[in-house]
């Protein structure tokens, strides 16, 4: 169990993250619009169980921070307002013609 949640909890939210994020694609997504809809599925989630899935899938190559040309040269803009986007990866990872055994029900 990491932090209340358990396993299988953490992979759904992984792989509805992939999904809300594969909808979108090729656009990106804020943080925080992306845990409004997760929200939906899942009414526990905390934005700090969230960030660390983002960073979980972004350290995997599946998940990428995009900057907007305003923020080109802020690197510190809060979490909530970051915008995120699938990478090749992440959409073969979404249309399961790849596997990670460490996002498999």
């Amino acid at each position: 169990m990491a932090n209340g949640r358990n396993t299988r909890e953490i992979k759904r939210i992984r792989n509805e993250t992939l999904v809300a994020l594969r909808v979108i694609y090729p656009a990106a997504l804020q943080a925080h619009h992306l845990m409004r809809s997760l929200l939906v599925l899942f009414p526990a989630l905390e934005f700090d169980h969230l960030k660390r899935d983002l960073h979980y899938l972004g350290e995997k190559g599946y998940v990428e921070r995009v900057l907007p040309e305003p923020d080109k040269d802020n690197g510190m803009t809060p979490w909530r307002r970051r915008w995120f986007r699938l990478t090749t990866s992440g959409i073969e990872l979404a249309d399961r013609c790849i596997q990670d055994p460490a996002l498999e029900e």
